[in-house]
């Protein structure tokens, strides 16, 4: 590549992504999102909870029945705190469906899994690392939706990173193997000159 170029993407790269600590001559190819259909599931399921919890205040509101005062400020009160619970969880939710991210830069690939809000990890491994590159589907849904899991299996008994509900394209994949490889066979080129 054009060595004016990797500086510009090197440079657009530190600005879009500063987490990241990209050497003098690394740069970003792909970053990767988990699926937005997956998150519409998170925005429906969590909606159609609220709604019946406002039907609920409703029916306790006009309902003529037996209950006292009492009894329907208690209902209030649980409807109320149930309410408060489904906005939680769906905060919650949405931000840690959110902060799982894949980057692979042009010499390493960089893992943010969150699995709350308290509990993150960041694995990194060198593109030459990574023996192998798959995305597999399992179910109708990811059949439709066209999301699933992507793998890339390394070298020896480190460990596999899967990045699952990703709706990476069948061109991303190619190009993302394309890259691994080229990685690949410049470390065995490297390690023959010396």
């Amino acid at each position: 590549m054009d060595e004016n170029l990797a500086k510009i993407r090197h440079e657009r790269s530190k600005k879009d992504f500063p987490m990241l600590n990209l050497e003098d001559d690394e740069y970003v190819e792909f970053a990767f999102r988990r699926a937005t259909i997956c998150l519409m599931l998170i925005l429906v399921g969590t909606g159609l909870g609220v709604i019946i919890l406002l039907l609920g205040f409703l029916l306790v509101l006009l309902g003529q029945s037996m209950i006292d005062d009492m009894g329907k400020n208690f209902l209030f009160l649980m409807l109320f705190a149930l309410l408060a619970a489904v906005v939680i969880i769906r905060i919650v939710a949405i931000k840690t469906y959110r902060g799982n991210r894949l980057f692979v830069t042009n010499k390493k690939v960089v893992q943010y899994l969150m699995t709350s809000l308290v509990s993150s990890s960041v694995n990194s491994i060198d593109l030459g690392g990574v023996e192998d590159v798959s995305f597999r589907q399992d179910g109708i849904l990811p059949r439709l939706f066209h999301y699933g899991t992507l793998r890339l299996a390394t070298v020896g008994e480190e460990t596999t990173y899967t990045f699952k509900y990703s709706d990476i394209s069948s061109e991303d994949l190619k190009a993302l193997s394309k890259l691994v490889n080229d990685s690949k066979n410049k470390d065995h080129k490297d390690r023959k000159d010396k």
